[in-house]
């Protein structure tokens, strides 16, 4: 008596109950859910008659859209893997990823596909830049869909590691069902739940959203691109409840709000992970009507795997301290129990007093399966039998986790992840550069943004502008340093430069647990 566990089944039941509900928003373009499915079974007769079958790679290269949304369930349907790509990287590193994950058809909007269509893909058999006409290519619906073994790997999402090259994540069936009914709990979500898509459908499959609103039967609404006043306009004409966004959202969406005296009527659930956000975002947002959940997670946890998990008792607190409280990451999923820890280097946990700091492990339903043809990173993330967050955290009394530092140099800004080597080989490519070092420093709208230390070459010279154009012609803009500070680096005995000193001069200041 046990039925596999896939995201598949969400959408098929949804599709029983609530056939003539609006299930997604794509512009002017309204679908039912029987309308839905049946765009799902067509993207799936279309791949399957492309040659795509159990176990190959789909690429899907799209902003918020049905060309995003529909993927997430006709491409498993055939049992081939899922490949959601960063839009925002540049052509080189998009070629990278479908090449190493092998993709056989990549599905690109056509303006992202112009910029990408010059690099050498050789495993890439069909490239299908109209999303509609791929669908109509189809005789019709696929009929026979077999129940896939939860097991199988539903899609593989890349990120960047502090190598600064792409790991490739890979999630399961069985991983991405349970973290969708995951979010379903601990966000309340319901048939009556309306979602805008702030949050981009490449980051981690969208936390998993695409499954978890199906589920619920909710309605998605698409956004392609985060304009405040845009989200202003859909949550009052489409009555939103739900939303996802990194702090820069949540902090861009609330100013825009206080600025034109807008206060929603009804409040709406925003879920906010990546950088920490701080106390005065979390006020800010709650002025205007924005029901704020803390969550932390990362690409290897299906997205969130902790949520600050509200007690009423703290409503009774002044302000500035139930924001103090919510700022912090809080504690696991309810679909993982307590499988969640900071520990020292022996494995230790560490005191709970809020002060001793140790690294953030993780295990359970939502973690990830292993990186992608990658056993080594796969040992080194899993040491110990427990996943390596790289995060640096405090472990407080009453249980609840709380970022400090970040371990291996990685930035987050504006909701995506920055590998400082990455910037710093860059940096050595200019013939100027002798020394480089990158770290974080705080920013007000991105939480953080790159910043470089550079040395220069005996006689040579080069400004800061120079630097950084020299960075963005090279790689992804959000990637980019946004200042150069030119001069010797601090190093230690063994010649290595001490980020610790760089980092900790350009945050001093900075309000205490935030980062």
């Amino acid at each position: 008596m046990k039925a596999a566990l896939t995201p598949l089944s969400l959408l098929q039941r949804s599709v029983f109950v609530y056939p003539d509900k609006i299930a997604s928003v794509d512009g002017d373009r309204r679908y039912t859910y029987r309308q839905f499915d049946e765009r799902v079974r067509r993207l799936a007769a279309a791949l399957r008659d492309r040659g795509v079958g159990p176990g190959d790679r789909v690429a899907v290269l799209a902003l918020n859209s049905q060309a995003a949304l529909e993927p997430h369930f006709g491409v498993p349907i055939l049992g081939a893997i899922l490949v959601m790509l960063n839009t925002r990287l540049k052509s080189g590193e998009l070629s990278w990823i479908i090449n190493h994950a092998e993709a056989k058809v990549l599905i690109a909007q056509p303006e992202l596909w112009e910029a990408l269509k010059a690099e050498q893909m050789p495993g890439l058999k069909h490239v299908e830049p109209d999303y509609e006409a791929l669908l109509a290519s189809a005789a019709g619906p696929l009929q026979d869909v077999a129940s896939p073994d939860e097991d199988h790997h539903i899609s593989i999402n890349y990120t960047s590691g502090t190598t600064g090259f792409p790991k490739g994540v890979v999630f399961t069936h069985r991983g991405a069902w349970i973290n969708a009914v995951g979010e379903m709990v601990e966000l309340g979500l319901a048939e009556d739940s309306v979602y805008l898509w702030t949050l981009p459908m490449f980051h981690c499959n969208g936390w998993c959203f695409p499954w978890a609103i199906t589920g619920a039967g909710g309605r998605h609404v698409c956004l392609p691109k985060v304009e405040p006043e845009r989200i202003v306009e859909l949550i009052e004409k489409e009555g939103v409840t739900h939303m996802c966004g990194a702090p820069v959202v949540v902090n861009t969406l609330a100013q825009y709000c206080a600025r034109n005296g807008v206060v929603f009527k009804k409040p709406v659930k925003l879920m906010t992970a990546a950088a920490p956000p701080s106390p005065a975002v979390l006020r800010a947002a709650s002025e205007v009507g924005l029901e704020m959940h803390h969550a932390y997670g990362l690409t290897e946890t299906y997205g969130p795997y902790t949520i600050c998990a509200w007690r009423k008792e703290w409503n009774t607190l002044p302000l500035e301290q139930q924001a103090a409280k919510k700022a912090r990451q809080g504690v696991a999923y309810i679909i993982n129990g307590r499988d969640l820890r900071v520990v020292d280097e022996e494995m230790n946990d560490v005191p709970a007093d809020g002060k001793t700091p140790g690294e953030v492990v993780m295990r359970g339903n939502n973690v990830m399966e292993g990186y992608y043809k990658n056993e080594e990173a796969t040992a080194e993330a899993f040491r110990g039998g427990w996943f390596h967050s790289g995060d640096v955290a405090v472990m407080h009394p009453d249980g609840y986790i709380e970022i400090r530092d970040r371990k291996k140099d990685i930035m987050i800004s504006g909701g995506e992840n920055i590998s400082s080597v990455e910037v710093e080989k860059t940096l050595y490519e200019h013939p100027a550069v002798m020394e480089a070092a990158v770290v974080g420093i705080p920013d007000e709208k991105w939480g953080e943004v790159p910043k470089a230390f550079v040395g220069l070459k005996e006689g040579a010279s080069a400004g800061e502008q120079e630097i950084i154009d020299f960075c963005r012609s090279r790689l992804a803009h959000f990637k980019c340093p946004k200042s150069v500070e030119f001069g010797a680096l601090p190093k230690t005995a063994t010649g290595k430069v001490r980020k610790n000193v760089l980092r900790a001069d350009a945050w001093a200041g900075r309000e205490k647990g935030v980062n």
